[in-house]
C-alpha cells in the first residue's frame, strides 16, 4: 500500500480511504459480521484511513468501528465528521457547529469510538449560523488538549477554506469528487493546492453509478431521493459510463476500477474514501492500485463524460442550498 499525505501539515495516510457510512444503514441494511470483516480485510490490505460521522447511524458508525478496532487502534487514521443533527426518526434537522457543541460531540464520539483522540475531526458542513473561525478555534482547542490530532473541512468553498486556514493549519478537504462529479477543478482545487491542504475524495464511484454494478436504490436507499438518480436523469447517467467500460475492457478491469484509477491520477495530494461494505467491494476497489493510466487514456474518459455532463444535481434541492462548496 503507498502512502499519500493529506496535505502540508496532516498525517500520512494509505492512498486508499475507507468511507464507513454505508455500513451503518444510509444505502439501505448492511450486514454487521460482514461490516466488521471488510474492516479487518481493509486493515491487512494496509488501508489507513477510516472515515467516519457521529451521524452515521446516529452513533451506530462509531460504535461498529469501535468493535472492529479494539486492540488495532494505534493501526488507523479516524477521520470523523460532526455537526450534523437528526431527530429520532431519522429527520436531518440542520447543523450546530457552536464551540460548545464542537466539544461536546467531540466528547460523545470519544466515548462511542473507545478512543482517547482522533486523528482528524471536521464539522460535517458549513453552519451558516455560525463564523468558521469560531468552529475552528474550538477544534483547535482540543488539539491544544490532546483530544484531536489534525482539523479537516467538508464541502466548503475557497473563502471558508482560507479563513478556517487563518485560524489553524487545515489538513484537509473532504468532498465528492469523480468522473462525473467535477466541480471543485475550477477553484476549489487550485484554492486547496495554494493553502497546502490535501483532498479526500469521496462519491469517487458517484454512489454506484460508476461502479458497473448499478442495481435500483431499495428500501432506506438515501439515493432514492437525489435527482441524479431519479428518472430520466438516471438513465442519462448510466450512459456516460459507456466508455469507463470499454476502456476497463481494454485494460483486463473493471469500471469501477478505472475510475478509481482516474481519481488517484489526478494528484498525489488526492485521496480517494472508497465506500466498500463488503469484502468483495473491497477488493475490487483495492485492484484499482495497480492500474496507472496514461495521460491518453485520462483525456479519453475526461472527454466522454465532461465537466456538466451529468443530469440532476447530487443532492436534493434543500441540501444542495447547505453546501458551501456549491456557493457562488
Amino acid at each position: 500500500m503507498h502512502t499519500r499525505p493529506l496535505g502540508l501539515t496532516g498525517p500520512e495516510s494509505s492512498a486508499l480511504g475507507l468511507g464507513c457510512m454505508g455500513m451503518s444503514g444510509m444505502y439501505g441494511p448492511a450486514d454487521r459480521a460482514e461490516s466488521i470483516a471488510t474492516l479487518h480485510a481493509a486493515l491487512e490490505a494496509g488501508i489507513t484511513l477510516l472515515d467516519s460521522g457521529d451521524f452515521y447511524g446516529m452513533g451506530h458508525n462509531e460504535m461498529l468501528l469501535a468493535e472492529a478496532l479494539r486492540g488495532k487502534r494505534d493501526r488507523v487514521l479516524l477521520s470523523v465528521k460532526f455537526g450534523a443533527q437528526r431527530g429520532p426518526d431519522g429527520a436531518w434537522l440542520g447543523y450546530d457547529t457552536r464551540p460548545q457543541a464542537v466539544k461536546t460531540a467531540c466528547a460523545y464520539s470519544l466515548q462511542r469510538l473507545g478512543t482517547d483522540h482522533i486523528d482528524i475531526y471536521r464539522p460535517a458542513r458549513l453552519d451558516p449560523a455560525v463564523p468558521i473561525e469560531e468552529t475552528i478555534g474550538a477544534i483547535a482547542d482540543l488539539v491544544q488538549a490532546g483530544y484531536v490530532r489534525h482539523i479537516g473541512l467538508s464541502e466548503v468553498g475557497p473563502d471558508t477554506l482560507r479563513r478556517a486556514a487563518a485560524v489553524h493549519p487545515i489538513a484537509d478537504l473532504q468532498i465528492e469528487y469523480s468522473l462525473i462529479s467535477r466541480g471543485i477543478e475550477d477553484r476549489i482545487l487550485p484554492a486547496c493546492r495554494r493553502l497546502g491542504i490535501g483532498i479526500t475524495a469521496y462519491g469517487v464511484l458517484s454512489r454506484g453509478l460508476l461502479s458497473g454494478h448499478w442495481t435500483a436504490a431499495g428500501p432506506g436507499d438515501l439515493r432514492a431521493r437525489y435527482p441524479r438518480f431519479q428518472g430520466d436523469n438516471l438513465a442519462h447517467n448510466l450512459t456516460l459510463v459507456a466508455e469507463l467500460g470499454r476502456l476497463a475492457e481494454d485494460r483486463a478491469a473493471s469500471p469501477a476500477q478505472i475510475a478509481i484509477a482516474w481519481a488517484l491520477a489526478k494528484g498525489g495530494d488526492i485521496v480517494p474514501l472508497v465506500g466498500a461494505r463488503r469484502r468483495d467491494q473491497l477488493d475490487e476497489a483495492l485492484g484499482a492500485l495497480a492500474i496507472e493510466l496514461s495521460p491518453g487514456e485520462i483525456a479519453r474518459l475526461e472527454a466522454a463524460i465532461p465537466p456538466g455532463a451529468a443530469h440532476g444535481t447530487r443532492y436534493a434541492a434543500p441540501q444542495m442550498a447547505q453546501l458551501d462548496s456549491e456557493a457562488g
